[in-house]
């Protein structure tokens, strides 16, 4: 892919590597440039298990998808989505009903771009260019208003996303907006970079990630279950990525230590 490619957004800068492209590297994507791949690289020689942690992060995604289908959402909010890849919530979720409606929600101009590029006239599901903080502001958003109901329950995702919010910003109770503008039923899906997975690497990958504008936050089990304050885990709990109801042996890696890298886990509002 040339990074003079026709399809960059005008207000993206292309020599600063970007967290959203180098994920989309990682997992074998083409919308990445010179920068990003340099650091992906980087992070490849000193972490080599990071490519099996998004892929993994991706069969969590499908799963907690399928199940909120079948404990009856047909709604659905991804605030970080990212750069459209393989296996989208959209495509999961309509596949199982095409009436599920989606709203993707990124700030990364790249992502939203190709997001819309995806959907095209797919009149279930649209995407919002916002910052996670404006919840209202997503929630109101003219894309948006048409395919949520918050007077009906929603799914929504939050993957790989809450360590990019420093502590300073609250994640925690950025989550609890959400949750409190959600009705009854709603159920929550969230990975998150593990402090304390034991993933050899892992400190030098993220002194790495000093070069880009969005350094990640490792947290520890004791220190993301506030994030689901309100909510009630459904089984297994918070758990590593892996385990959260593996179904075949491509949601499952050879080592421990990058199957427990992203914590995940899937909560109901009572």
């Amino acid at each position: 892919m040339s990074d003079t490619s026709s399809w960059v957004p005008t207000d993206v800068d292309v020599n600063l590597p970007n967290a959203a492209r180098i994920y989309d590297y990682w997992l074998g994507g083409s919308h990445n440039f010179g920068p990003d791949r340099t650091l992906a690289e980087q992070v490849l020689t000193i972490m080599p298990g990071i490519r099996d942690a998004v892929r993994l992060n991706r069969a969590f995604l499908a799963r907690a998808a399928r199940f909120m289908v079948q404990s009856g959402i047909r709604q659905f909010l991804d605030v970080g989505s990212g750069i459209p890849t393989v296996g989208n919530l959209h495509e999961i979720v309509q596949r199982m009903d095409p009436e599920c409606r989606v709203v993707y929600v990124d700030r990364d101009s790249i992502a939203v771009s190709h997001s819309e590029l995806m959907l095209g006239h797919n009149k279930n599901a649209a995407v919002v260019q916002a910052d996670l903080r404006d919840r209202d502001g997503i929630l109101n958003a003219d894309a948006a208003r048409p395919l949520l109901d918050l007077s009906q329950p929603v799914g929504l995702f939050m993957l790989l996303l809450l360590h990019f919010v420093p502590d300073e910003w609250d994640p925690a109770g950025i989550v609890a907006g959400y949750r409190d503008a959600l009705a009854s039923g709603s159920y929550i899906a969230i990975s998150h970079v593990a402090a304390d997975s034991g993933t050899p690497g892992l400190t030098e990958a993220i002194e790495a990630y000093k070069s880009t504008q969005t350094l990640p936050t490792p947290r520890t089990r004791e220190q993301l279950l506030p994030f689901f304050a309100g909510f009630d885990l459904v089984e297994p709990g918070l758990v590593g990525c892996a385990e959260w109801r593996p179904a075949g042996t491509g949601d499952v890696s050879d080592s421990p230590e990058i199957n427990a890298l992203p914590y995940a886990g899937v909560a109901r509002k009572p």
